[in-house]
């Protein structure tokens, strides 16, 4: 069970699949300060729990998956330099948390998706949405500047010819599109979407975990550029898959033409 001070986080995990839930559907689920602390309390809870082995992401409400920050409390909670250093050390431990999380993460996008909705979204391994939801960085509109980190992983989903239409244009733009450029994976209705998003989210958990956690981390290595330092800890993950009981499973289950029971170990 995840420990948390606040209600606008939920968390929840069964069959080895974990939730973490936005839940501040009056403000579209903009991220607020205990928000961004509950992100990396959930993500740092699972990411040790062997009972977990993905997790998905959502928003209630229906209106929207993230919408940005929750502005309307800058006023109180970042106001001076002394706020502001310790806001940004709250965000940027839940950044940490988005982009460092060992096991599979899924966002499932209904409604909005805007501004560091959209970075959260990204931070996701895979991503499901509906054909209503829309996607932007409006940050042209606004005045504001996007950290280098998460203007590259745009980059590298999308291009870099798109990522500079969806900045500089600062326009919305339709779930189809989002999905030709690669910044959704999968389409599917409002009333399919939890069902067929919990179904691939089993399907990933039913998988050798030490083999996703190798998978991973090469590819998260690959986009970062492969320092000696990340392309060693892959090699030490994929040497693990060698060395476990869940690679002897795999083999035995093979010629025995059953389902494997993969254990993680």
């Amino acid at each position: 069970m995840v420990q948390l001070d606040t209600e606008r986080m939920l968390a929840r995990s069964e069959d080895g699949v974990g939730w973490m839930i936005f839940n501040h559907p009056a403000k579209h689920n903009a991220l607020s300060l205990e928000m961004w602390r509950g992100i990396a309390d959930i993500l740092e809870a699972f990411a040790v729990d062997d009972g977990v082995r993905v997790v998905i992401m959502r928003g209630t409400g229906g209106k929207a998956f993230v919408s940005g920050a929750d502005i309307s409390e800058f006023e109180a909670q970042r106001s001076n330099a002394r706020q502001k250093e310790q806001y940004d050390r709250v965000a940027e431990r839940a950044n940490q948390a988005l982009a460092n999380f060992p096991k599979p993460l899924i966002a499932l996008v209904e409604g909005y998706c805007i501004g560091g909705g959209l970075a959260t979204a990204l931070a996701a391994d895979v991503r499901f949405a509906t054909p209503d939801s829309k996607f932007g960085i409006p940050a042209a509109r606004l005045g504001l500047g996007y950290a280098y980190d998460s203007l590259a992983k745009l980059a590298r989903i999308a291009g870099p010819a798109q990522a500079r239409d969806i900045l500089f244009s600062a326009r919305i733009m339709a779930a189809a599109e989002a999905k030709v450029m690669g910044l959704v994976n999968h389409l599917e209705e409002r009333g399919d979407i939890e069902a067929k998003t919990l179904a691939y989210a089993k399907t990933v958990a039913g998988n050798a975990p030490l083999s996703v956690e190798a998978s991973k981390a090469a590819l998260n290595a690959w986009e970062q550029g492969a320092s000696p330092a990340e392309l060693a800890a892959v090699e030490a993950l994929v040497n693990a898959c060698f060395d476990s009981e869940d690679y002897r499973e795999g083999r035995q289950a093979f010629m025995a033409k059953r389902k494997a029971q993969f254990r993680g170990k």
